[in-house]
C-alpha cells in the first residue's frame, strides 16, 4: 500500500518524535537503538549505503484533510511551510507542496530537504523552539490523520531544483519486496535513459524511516495528454521494455497520483 493510502491516523498534536519529555534523536534511532541492530534493518542500511546519493535526507509529509477545511488548510500549510522555507536559521529546504488531482481526494503532499539526519534532528530542535511550532498547530484542526516518511535520494537521480514549467506532476510509489532494493536500482539506473529522451524526471527516492521498502518517483508533463504521449513513445527506447518487465517483479503494489502544485511551491 503506497504512502499516500496508508496514511497514519496519528495523533495532532506534533509532528515530532517525542518520548515523555525526552525527544529522540533520528540519529540514534537510525544508529544506536537495539531495533536498527535487528537483520532486516541492517540490510536496509547496507543497501542504502551503495544506492543513495546520501548529501541530503528528504522528508516525505502527506496530510489528509477535511473535505470541508480543505480552503482554511491550504491557507495554514503555506504560512508553515512558506515560514520554514524562508528561514535560513533552520536550513531545510521546501522541494514542493502539491494537492492530490487524481487518486486519493483531500491529500496534500509536501516534501522537505534536510541537511543528512544530523541536520534533520538540528532542524527539527530549531522548530520545536520557534514560532513556527504555533504555525504548524494551526493547521491541525483540518487535517483527519497525517504521515512522515523519511527518504534518501537515489545516486543516479537527485532532486531536480526549484522551476516554474507549469502542468502536472505525477507522484509513483512502488511497494517493493523486502531485499529487492539493488535489484530495483540497477533496473532503473538503466531504464531511466530511455525515459530521458522524452521527459527529465523530478527526483526519485527510497524510504529509510517511516514505511519500508517504498520508492517513489516524481516526474512532470505539460498535461495528461502529454504524459500519454511520452510513455508510449518510451516503449519504443531499447531497455524500457526491460525496466518495466522487472519493475512488475519487484514490486508488490504500484500507485500513481496525479498532482497540482500549491502558489508557494518551489517546484511548480
Amino acid at each position: 500500500m503506497s504512502m499516500l493510502r496508508h496514511v497514519a491516523k496519528s495523533s495532532l498534536k506534533s509532528d515530532f518524535i517525542v518520548k515523555g519529555s525526552r525527544c529522540i534523536s533520528v540519529k540514534s534511532l537510525l544508529h544506536g537503538s537495539p531495533e536498527a541492530k535487528q537483520a532486516g534493518d541492517i540490510e536496509i542500511l547496507q543497501h542504502s549505503r551503495l544506492v543513495a546519493r546520501g548529501k541530503y535526507v528528504h522528508g516525505l509529509e502527506v496530510h489528509r484533510v477535511k473535505p470541508e477545511s480543505i480552503d482554511k488548510y491550504k491557507e495554514a500549510a503555506e504560512n508553515y511551510y512558506a515560514g520554514i522555507k524562508s528561514d535560513t536559521r533552520l536550513h531545510v529546504k521546501l522541494t514542493g507542496s502539491w494537492e492530490t488531482l487524481v487518486g486519493d481526494q483531500d491529500v496534500f503532499v509536501h516534501i522537505l530537504e534536510y541537511e543528512n539526519y544530523a541536520g534533520y534532528d538540528k532542524t527539527m530542535d530549531l522548530i520545536r523552539n520557534s514560532q513556527h511550532v504555533e504555525t504548524y498547530r494551526k493547521l491541525l484542526p483540518y487535517v483527519n490523520s497525517r504521515s512522515t516518511q523519511l527518504a534518501q535520494e537515489f545516486a543516479f537521480l537527485p532532486t531536480a531544483p526549484p522551476h516554474a514549467q507549469g502542468g502536472i506532476f505525477e507522484l509513483r510509489s512502488y511497494q517493493l519486496k523486502p531485499g529487492t532494493l539493488l535489484e530495483w536500482e540497477n533496473a532503473w539506473r538503466r531504464g531511466i535513459e530511455a525515459r530521458r529522451k522524452f521527459v527529465s524526471p523530478i527526483g526519485a527516492w527510497f524510504s529509510q524511516i517511516g514505511r519500508l521498502h517504498q520508492v517513489h518517483h516524481l516526474w512532470q508533463y505539460p498535461s495528461l495528454d502529454a504524459r500519454k504521449e511520452t510513455r508510449e513513445k518510451a516503449w519504443q527506447i531499447d531497455g524500457w521494455a526491460e525496466t518495466v518487465s522487472k519493475t512488475a517483479q519487484l514490486a508488490k503494489e504500484m500507485d500513481s497520483f496525479i498532482l497540482a502544485p500549491l502558489s508557494y511551491s518551489p517546484l511548480k
